[in-house]
């Protein structure tokens, strides 16, 4: 279980996960300098000067010059002095965002004009591959000139990984790698076999799905979204289902059938087969709904699984679960799991009918696309 990933799913709507990672490393790093100068020096951006003191800021604001039209908010400020002299380091991070217009040469151009400093240092550390070979050291040709790094985050977890002793490490490293900010630039032979049997892999997901059951869950259910919409939620929340909605507002209360967990932190892991009913935590109705669910475990706890029905806000739900690993064994694998997805859909509609006091109304299109839902995959992969 991760506590960050946990404590940004207490958000409500969007989740803020830019800043939120930002305020956890910046903290991370004022309590341990030399873990910060020793990744700073191995990218040679510091050489090897005494520094007597270390201030590290975030979310730091600056007056837009006579040359820009708004102000700036640097994600973090370090700021480090010798006695002597000071250099100061702004450091951009992005996790699932892009550069916005200017925003590199804005900061590069705040940084040549502060007062009193003698080096000058842009870091640009990101989590996707996003390169600015435009942007030349010193940067933008400035004066007083300004130095320019472009790192990846990839490259901090490599560094960080030699700290793991310590517990808020060890926070940090759980949440890097549930937000994909691990992988490294290198194919692994884990990587290359996945390349060349993805297409096997799908089909094979794709035939336990087939119209068979896709039939028996509108039948219950009322409705099912499949077709690209499935390849999305493999993108998005690293599952591929076929699911409808029971809300007007989409997301608020749905359930979705298929395989759920298809990236584990631990290659070790299985994914998880079966039916999930999931409810936000602003839906109206969640209070009555989260009632049935509790119910629910309590008569049946050995067939369903509870997803955080205790936690608020979060979203919640119901898991009608396999591991995958239980279907290795059978000699007839994609049946045996077209018979658990089944059983899956009978069950639902069993406790759909038996506990709950509530009109589901699935979609009865089939849409190829769907809007991306404020869901953290994590609360289902973790349970």
């Amino acid at each position: 279980m991760s506590l960050f990933n946990n404590l940004l799913n207490l958000h409500l709507g969007n989740k803020p996960r830019e800043d939120f990672f930002t305020e956890i490393v910046a903290y991370f790093l004022s309590l341990n300098n030399d873990i910060l100068l020793d990744w700073l020096k191995h990218h040679s951006i510091l050489g090897d000067d005494k520094y007597s003191s270390i201030k590290i800021s975030t979310q730091q604001e600056h007056q837009a010059l006579a040359i820009h039209t708004e102000d700036s908010r640097l994600d973090i400020v370090v700021e480090l002095s010798t006695g002597l002299s000071t250099d100061v380091i702004f450091i951009e991070s992005k996790i699932g965002s892009t550069e916005g217009w200017r925003q590199l040469e804005k900061y590069a151009e705040i940084l040549s004009n502060l007062p009193n400093v003698r080096h000058r240092i842009l870091i640009y550390i990101t989590r996707d591959y996003d390169p600015k070979e435009e942007i030349k050291t010193p940067a933008f040709n400035l004066e007083p000139k300004v130095s320019f790094y472009q790192l990846r985050w990839h490259q901090f977890y490599a560094s960080l990984q030699q700290h793991a002793t310590d517990i808020l490490a060890q926070e940090i490293l759980i949440f890097m790698r549930n937000n994909k900010m691990s992988q490294n630039n290198q194919f692994s032979s884990v990587d290359l076999l996945t390349m060349v049997n993805f297409n096997k892999t799908l089909n094979l997901m794709e035939s336990t799905l087939n119209e068979e059951v896709q039939q028996k869950f509108k039948l219950a259910f009322g409705g099912v979204i499949k077709g690209a919409a499935s390849r999305t939620q493999w993108k998005w929340d690293e599952r591929y289902i076929i699911y409808t909605h029971f809300s007007p507002s989409t997301w608020d209360l749905w359930c979705g059938l298929g395989y759920f967990g298809l990236n584990p932190s631990n290659l070790t892991d299985y994914p998880y087969l079966g039916i999930l009913l999931h409810v936000s935590p602003k839906f109206g109705q969640r209070p009555k709904i989260i009632e049935s669910m509790q119910t629910i475990i309590n008569d049946k706890p050995n067939i369903w699984t509870p997803v955080n029905l205790k936690v608020l806000p979060a979203w919640s739900g119901i898991f009608y679960r396999k591991s995958l690993q239980e279907f290795l064994s059978e000699k007839d694998q994609l049946s045996a799991i077209k018979l658990f997805f089944q059983e899956s859909i009978k069950e639902l509609k069993t406790v759909q009918e038996q506990y709950f006091d509530f009109p589901w109304k699935g979609v009865s299109i089939e849409a190829d696309k769907e809007e991306e839902p404020d869901i953290l995959s994590s609360s289902i992969a973790e349970v």
